[in-house]
């Protein structure tokens, strides 16, 4: 039986940029394979919001829990377990470019534990099949479009059979195309059963592809209501 507790919850969190506070006493949760959409102006908060959920920014005051974690209480040497719970999709890829596809992968799975070459050959096939890149494993970074790198990095995300997906302007590089194609993709990953929290500035996006929304705006997080979704 699954458990009714949410994949991501804050309370009273207050998010902080270094020394600077950027969003004042947020308070949300995320359920167990919900589709989120996170928007607001650059500079709003949304990347640094996501980073402390992933824990690149310390939660300096309030309460979050993540997969399971306490984020507020995570010391350093949990955050590699907190990872492997959870995905990360960057904007700009942060693939080892003198590596193939096949090698990238590879290397997230030996830095997660795990050791059994033929588990991680099949898992490693698995995720390329989910993304629709399986005759690309061989290939290196600069073979490959802007919209088949970023379906790599969202295929290395869900190597671990993450709990929840965070993605920050996953379609931010890419043309309107190619983006629509990549959210296809997420909804498709969620529709399995992951939950994804995504920042984005594409509103045909959320247009096309309707979701629950958090709007970053004057150093707070509301729920966005409104059918409209510009700013």
């Amino acid at each position: 039986m699954f458990s009714e507790t949410p994949v991501v919850s804050l309370q009273n969190a207050f998010i902080y940029q270094d020394s600077k506070l950027v969003l004042t006493d947020v308070n949300f949760t995320i359920n167990k394979g919900e589709f989120v959409f996170l928007i607001g102006r650059t500079g709003s908060g949304k990347s640094s919001l996501l980073r402390t959920l992933y824990a690149d920014l310390w939660l300096q005051q309030g309460y979050a829990n993540v997969a399971e974690f306490e984020i507020h209480n995570l010391k350093n040497r949990d955050i590699p377990f907190l990872r492997r719970k959870i995905g990360i999709v960057f904007q700009d890829f942060q693939l080892f470019t003198d590596r193939s596809v096949n090698d990238n992968l590879k290397f997230v799975l030996q830095a997660t534990g795990w050791t059994d070459k033929a588990r991680m050959k099949s898992r490693i096939a698995e995720v390329l099949m989910q993304v629709g890149l399986s005759s690309s494993i061989d290939k290196m970074p600069h073979q490959l479009s802007g919209g088949e790198q970023q379906r790599v990095v969202i295929a290395r995300a869900l190597l671990n059979e993450p709990q929840i997906l965070f993605a920050d302007e996953p379609t931010g590089n890419l043309d309107p195309v190619v983006s629509e194609q990549i959210l296809k993709t997420f909804h498709e990953i969620n529709r399995a059963g992951t939950a994804i929290l995504m920042a984005t500035h594409d509103f045909d996006m959320i247009r096309k592809f309707p979701a629950r929304v958090l709007k970053c705006e004057n150093g707070a997080v509301i729920e966005q209501t409104s059918p409209t979704y510009g700013l």
